[in-house]
């Protein structure tokens, strides 16, 4: 057998392995359950919405895609979730003692494939997936009254296809399925989708 022929076989041998090597070495990132549970009590309860910037933390944080994709989260979450808190807080008459409602998202668990990943590697990049949670408390006492999840993920196929846009697309439903969720809650404790199928 030449060496050419050799090196061939090695390549293909190694084209075979990478892609479940990849998928053993990647943290599941999933929704526990299809259905999130209604908050203690509906969030009209309240009389001041405040929102906080979307938090990230270890192994997510730091990689140089998922801190592009927790940006775009955050613009996504800011576009859908700003009218609401605008029309929420000026709904509420102004009193000396307000009840605020704290709203703490943060992502729970993140793989994001970046639009030139999907140039490069396509499908065999794998899909992207996101967890984002939503810490909602009572700013007065600390109590948390809902910590609602939402899972959405792209397909390696589809991201190909669409060089990343499906990919970022994931972003924008996760965070209408956020948005979609505290409107739902606001005038009775309902609870709402997680996402996950």
């Amino acid at each position: 057998m030449s060496v050419l022929r050799t090196l061939q076989t090695i390549v293909l041998g190694l084209s075979l392995l990478a892609p479940a090597a990849l998928a053993k070495s990647e943290v599941e990132i999933e929704a526990s359950s299809a259905t999130n549970p209604a908050p203690l009590e509906a969030f009209g309860a309240f009389t001041r919405v405040e929102v906080d910037k979307i938090a990230m933390d270890a192994p997510w944080a730091g990689q140089k895609a998922n801190e592009a994709a927790r940006d775009n989260l955050q613009a996504n979450l800011d576009e859908r979730l700003g009218p609401w808190v605008e029309q929420f807080n000026a709904a509420s008459a102004p009193t000396a003692d307000p009840r605020v409602l704290r709203i703490e998202p943060y992502v729970a668990g993140i793989r994001y494939i970046s639009g030139g990943k999907r140039v490069f590697a396509g499908a065999f990049a794998g899909k992207s997936r996101v967890l984002l949670k939503l810490r909602i408390v009572d700013a007065a006492t600390g109590a948390v009254i809902a910590e609602p999840e939402f899972y959405q993920h792209a397909a390696g196929m589809a991201g190909a296809y669409s060089f990343g846009g499906a990919d970022k697309a994931m972003l924008a439903r996760v965070a209408t399925l956020a948005a979609d969720y505290l409107r739902a809650n606001q005038a009775a404790a309902v609870g709402g989708p997680t996402g996950a199928q």
